[in-house]
């Protein structure tokens, strides 16, 4: 039997769950991949809203009504952000061409409070995904998720979160663009 060719993901590409997947945390999910090495790997679910706002959670931050996104079933208890543009805080780490993982948080705070970073291109979540080692590349080889290498700019974030999956795909074309009008439970169509 041949072997199938599976892409290696990298930093910055985005997994779209397949529209058969089944597991809560990622039905219809679109995940930014923000590492990926031989001791596993890291990323945020980037159209699941969660019910809480920025100003809920973060005191300094009380006048922004910002959504923030659950960014995966690890650790809910913590915030991430990602922001797209030019590197404008010390510590973030490239995952993109102009895309950026975290950074300094009291430098961030200190930019919102004053209007010298733009809220609509930052990104918060709480909680990240996570895999093992080899797990994401297994995944993959079980057709579980489709590899995007589509850049992530400001535009993919004003999607609305059920926008973003269909948009993706439509955009890849091909068996993809079908995949992408899939219903969610085809017992209904």
């Amino acid at each position: 039997m041949e072997k199938k060719f599976t892409p290696t993901p990298t930093a910055g590409d985005l997994l779209i769950s397949e529209p058969f997947l089944q597991d809560q945390n990622f039905v219809r999910s679109v995940v930014l991949l923000c590492d990926h090495n031989a001791e596993g790997s890291f990323g945020f679910v980037i159209n699941k809203p969660s019910i809480l706002r920025l100003n809920e959670i973060v005191d300094d931050l009380d006048f922004l009504d910002k959504e923030v996104f659950v960014g995966g079933p690890v650790e809910q208890n913590t915030l991430h952000f990602v922001y797209v543009g030019e590197k404008e805080l010390e510590g973030s780490i490239q995952i993109g061409e102009h895309l950026w993982w975290g950074g300094d948080f009291e430098q961030l705070v200190s930019k919102l409070k004053l209007g010298s970073m733009n809220i609509d291109v930052v990104r918060f979540f709480i909680g990240y995904s996570g895999w093992g080692a080899g797990q994401l590349s297994d995944e993959m080889s079980e057709d579980t998720w489709i590899l995007c290498q589509e850049n992530i700019d400001e535009s993919s974030f004003s999607f609305t979160p059920e926008e973003l999956w269909k948009s993706l795909l439509k955009n890849m074309g091909g068996e993809f663009k079908l995949l992408a009008n899939y219903p969610l439970d085809p017992r209904l169509n």
